[in-house]
């Protein structure tokens, strides 16, 4: 039996030259593996066909749109994961997606090696691979651009040598990656970091510069989970489509940071997470009003280790899946509405309400309806610095005291 490869594929140049380059180093045959994460662009029956016409045995094509908001994006918003405290994950999401389903199509088709485009300077080779290695370690990876010396210059000889459908003149000055949870702009002018970002690079975001009315929308909760805009129900996959149009209509989401990659270099990134950031800010919010303090405390490690090891490509680690159940448990009762006004290129929370908020109103306010006795507190901070006070008077004594 012939041996088969899986590709990952996007239906662009490198990949689609791929196909035919890896046939041609290997004498494999190629099933190349598309999955629809809401990138946007063309259909994926297009692609399909494009996989085909350039050498591919097999095509295979998926809609993850709704397992990617569910089962990525939620668990990235149960975390609300920003690296560096800023990055929401946009690629560092979709690439697990994309891993489970070229390890099933490996098994489907008997292939014994998974291929990917990635370039040995960025994160996600270490994202396919890691993955590919957690949940297949039997299978073998290539890297053609990395490994077998596929430039961009002789990718496009290739391409012209076969005739390849595809449109090798068109370059664009940037490199992008983009999904439903957000969209990562590098390279071109962009790799000096002192070139401010010009309009042309924001797709996903409007100016938020232009004057134009505020949107206000109220975001429903149960668990965690946005159940409702506006009182309208809606799936996962719904409300963070809407809140990319309606935030990103605002310009909310536009970021410009020097990041630090897992392999060690830093690099410039802009990056549009309109719907992301909003949900972000929302969820956030209803946290503070329903969840303990010591628990919010220690989730906000949590989540931070969290967002590094799925930033580091350990998506299916050990750790992950445990620190996922506790981000589990800590979204029980994050339940309530948020309100966000969308304006000016920021998402401010103007409301908050939950049936079962921690916020006590006659326990917080200073007016005649106080119910909280003012009186306990004397003893309590007495008993609260009572290590500090006893320490200071050692210190006193021994001569050793800082004031």
């Amino acid at each position: 039996m012939t041996e088969r490869v899986v590709l990952a594929y996007s239906g662009g140049l490198d990949t689609s030259v791929a196909i035919g380059w890896i046939a041609a180093e290997t004498g494999a045959e190629v099933v190349a593996v598309a999955a629809d994460v809401g990138q946007g662009g063309e259909d994926l029956e297009t692609i399909r066909q494009r996989a085909l016409a350039c050498g591919a045995v097999e095509a295979v094509v998926v809609d993850a749109r709704d397992e990617f908001a569910a089962e990525y994006c939620l668990p990235a918003l149960h975390a609300n994961a920003l690296y560096m405290d800023r990055y929401p994950l946009v690629s560092a999401l979709s690439r697990p997606a994309i891993v489970k389903h070229l390890v099933k199509a490996a098994r489907d088709t008997g292939a014994s090696t998974v291929a990917h485009g990635c370039t040995g300077k960025g994160n996600d080779q270490v994202r396919f691979e890691v993955g590919i290695g957690a949940l297949a370690p039997d299978l073998r990876v290539l890297a053609p651009v990395r490994d077998s010396g596929m430039t961009r210059d002789k990718a496009i000889a290739f391409a012209e040598e076969r005739s390849l459908p595809i449109d090798v003149n068109k370059k664009s000055p940037y490199s992008i990656d983009q999904n439903l949870w957000g969209r990562a702009v590098e390279t071109g002018f962009l790799e000096d970091p002192w070139n401010a970002p010009i309009e042309d690079v924001y797709a996903y975001t409007a100016d938020p510069a232009v004057p134009r009315e505020a949107d206000d929308v109220v975001i429903s909760f149960v668990d965690g989970v946005p159940t409702a805009l506006d009182g309208r129900a809606v799936s996962p996959l719904q409300a963070i489509e809407e809140l990319n149009r309606r935030a990103g209509a605002q310009g909310v989401g536009r970021l410009d940071m020097v990041e630090d990659r897992l392999i060690g270099i830093k690099s410039r990134e802009v990056y549009e997470a309109p719907g992301a950031l909003a949900l972000i800010a929302a969820h956030q919010e209803l946290e503070n009003m329903t969840v303990e303090r010591d628990l919010a405390r220690f989730k906000r490690t949590v989540q931070q280790r969290w967002t590094e090891l799925v930033y580091d490509g350990l998506w299916f680690s050990p750790l992950k899946r445990a620190l996922d159940s506790f981000l589990a448990e800590a979204a029980r009762n994050v339940t309530g509405d948020v309100r966000l006004r969308l304006h000016g290129g920021r998402a401010v929370v103007t409301g908050r309400r939950s049936d079962v908020s921690l916020y006590d109103f006659g326990l917080a306010t200073y007016d005649e309806q106080d119910t909280f006795d003012q009186t306990l507190a004397k003893g309590f901070v007495e008993l609260w610095g009572l290590p500090s006070r006893i320490a200071a008077t050692r210190d006193l004594r021994t001569g050793r005291s800082d004031v």
